[in-house]
């Protein structure tokens, strides 16, 4: 058991709140209702191999760079609790898991599935060159509401697309924020982020725009699809916890950004998501 938990660690499993919800949102939209359990089993058992297959990359390509850095100094990978070589056989495992899944679903998902891992782990790299990362970490999570709508349909549609551009502004939104606490340390080792690029106050002046954008592009969503009252209560609500989540955080006072990242993007995946089941099968 410990050794699992130091595993779960290392990928960050409970992040998995963040982009499943909306992963599920997507699949129940595609469906108008439940889709078949072989396909809700598939859905689920790809985002989980991708999202462990990406977070496993992340800390295999970055662990001299989190070893540097106080805050995940204590990570897996740079403790040695996780050696690099179990660390790889995880992220080729989970690589496996992710195309197997996609061909389990249907040929469009199949297809689609080698551009979206290499999104899903360029991400890793994209530090080291750009200080729009949190745009591409944003991109490999909005994929996740695009391909669930594909596993449902089989087709590629532009329905989902407001769901995924809202995911990628929202995620992009609050890694500015989150990318605040390593400001000094991404300065030493020559990392790149907006914080560094434009310093804190513009930086969190972005996340704040791009969060405008993501109520504004899911109020477009529900419109587009001819969703109902809970739905755009939900999307309200996803407004305030945005807002909650902006007015924690300053340029000058970042103690609280721990908070913000975790419990607020938790509740704001979470509310959309149950605020499209009451839609559906409620409404």
């Amino acid at each position: 058991m410990q050794r699992i938990r130091k595993y779960l660690d290392l990928v960050k499993f409970s992040h998995t709140v963040f982009a499943l919800p909306f992963a599920l949102t997507s699949m129940l939209i595609a469906a108008g209702g439940l889709p078949s359990a072989w396909t809700i089993a598939w859905i689920l058992f790809a985002m989980v191999c991708a999202r462990t297959m990406a977070m496993t990359f992340n800390r295999i390509v970055d662990v001299r760079f989190d070893a540097e850095n106080p805050r995940t100094a204590n990570r897996p990978t740079v403790t040695g609790e996780v050696t690099l070589g179990s660390a790889w056989a995880l992220w080729g495992l989970t690589s496996f898991g992710l195309f197997l899944s996609a061909a389990m679903l249907n040929p469009t998902c199949l297809i689609l599935c080698p551009p979206v891992w290499l999104v899903l782990n360029g991400y890793s790299l994209c530090k080291r060159f750009t200080a729009w990362t949190h745009l591409v970490l944003g991109l490999a999570l909005g994929l996740a509401p695009f391909g669930a709508w594909i596993a449902v349909t089989g087709r590629i549609e532009w329905a989902p697309i407001p769901l995924c551009l809202a995911v990628m502004f929202w995620v992009a939104g609050f890694d500015i924020l989150y990318a605040l606490q390593d400001e000094e340390v991404d300065r030493t080792l020559g990392l790149s982020s907006l914080v560094t690029r434009f310093g804190p106050k513009r930086a969190i002046l972005v996340s704040r725009i791009l969060h405008l954008l993501t109520v504004l592009v899911l109020v477009e969503f529900g419109e587009m699809l001819d969703l109902g009252l809970y739905y755009f209560g939900g999307v309200g609500l996803v407004a305030l916890i945005l807002l909650l989540e902006q007015s924690m955080v300053s340029a000058e006072d970042r103690s609280k950004v721990g908070i913000a990242f975790m419990n607020a993007n938790a509740a704001i995946s979470l509310t959309l998501l149950i605020a499209t089941c009451l839609d559906l099968f409620f409404a």
